[in-house]
């Protein structure tokens, strides 16, 4: 039901070029330079799988989350970056009863180092990692602002831009560890089980993704698609709640831009759910303001 993956985006520039500087580019901030962005995030769904069933629910109508996101990226060398991201995040329901929740959500940073650089073509090498810095509700589903868990990712990212033209393809893969968190309950049934516990195992995750696009000198657009999944889990009884033990699963299209002549700049991505499995059909749009300096 709720969505499979808040997607953190930092989106960075430098003066005079239009560079996205992103876990899922193969763009690096130069030396001493950093990027400041802050972005504004918006997803709704009506429509949600429950297991493989699409469906509504009355009681929650169309449930939206949105975010305000402070996040920096950072070049340490030019083939080496730091990414950090801190949202804070709010949910809401058109229908029913449910509160929503709001809140800083998880604080999350990636390395990023550029293995091979040969002629357009690079390999990257990406390690993430997040924490909760709030006592959020994890297992209030879907009005949950997260998972409450801490997580561990390694991403291989390959890219090939045509020199002239700016033209460029870019795939990844990522695993995700998530740690177990603790529930407000003394019991709770996963599959056919009941377990006698507070803690409850999250599923470890993975994604894949595909991405085509032009950057030039001072703006940059594509389209992309990806597909994230648990590797483990159970699913959404009939009639019944999501629980963070779920079996979550979406494949999600959209486009991305960005227009940045100097230092300040605008971006704008937009997503659409286009299959699922436990999870809402969402579409989402984010929109930022970029500002680099040097240090």
């Amino acid at each position: 039901m709720k969505k499979l993956i808040i997607t953190l985006v930092v989106a960075c520039g430098l003066a005079g070029t239009a560079k996205a500087q992103m876990p899922q580019d193969a763009i690096y901030m130069p030396k001493k330079t950093v990027c400041a962005a802050l972005m504004y995030g918006h997803s709704s769904w009506k429509e949600y799988w429950e297991h493989t069933l699409k469906r509504e629910n009355y009681n929650i109508g169309t449930l939206t989350t949105q975010s305000v996101s402070l996040m920096a990226a950072a070049g340490i060398t030019n083939r080496f970056n730091i990414i950090a991201n801190l949202p804070y995040v709010k949910t809401d329901a058109s229908a029913g009863n449910l509160m929503g929740q709001k809140g800083f959500q998880d604080v999350s940073a990636w390395l990023k180092y550029k293995v091979v650089d040969l002629k357009g073509f690079s390999v990257n090498a990406l390690a993430g990692g997040s924490l909760p810095v709030s006592k959020y509700v994890p297992d209030f589903m879907p009005m949950s602002i997260g998972m409450q868990c801490r997580t561990a990712s390694g991403r291989l990212l390959l890219n090939y831009t045509h020199p002239k033209t700016g033209l460029y393809v870019t795939t990844h893969g990522t695993l995700t560890w998530r740690s177990n968190i603790s529930v407000d309950r003394d019991a709770y049934k996963s599959g056919d089980k009941v377990y006698n516990t507070r803690e409850v195992n999250v599923p470890n995750t993975y994604d894949i993704a595909a991405r085509l696009g032009i950057l030039r000198k001072k703006w940059q657009t594509e389209v992309w698609g990806e597909h994230g999944a648990c590797l483990s889990g159970d699913y959404i009884a009939r009639n019944d709640m999501p629980f963070p033990t779920n079996n979550m699963q979406a494949t999600t299209i959209g486009w991305y831009g960005k227009f940045q002549p100097k230092n300040i700049g605008l971006n704008a991505r937009v997503g659409y759910v286009i299959d699922g499995v436990n999870a809402g059909q969402s579409t989402s749009y984010m929109l930022g303001f970029l500002y680099q300096f040097n240090w």
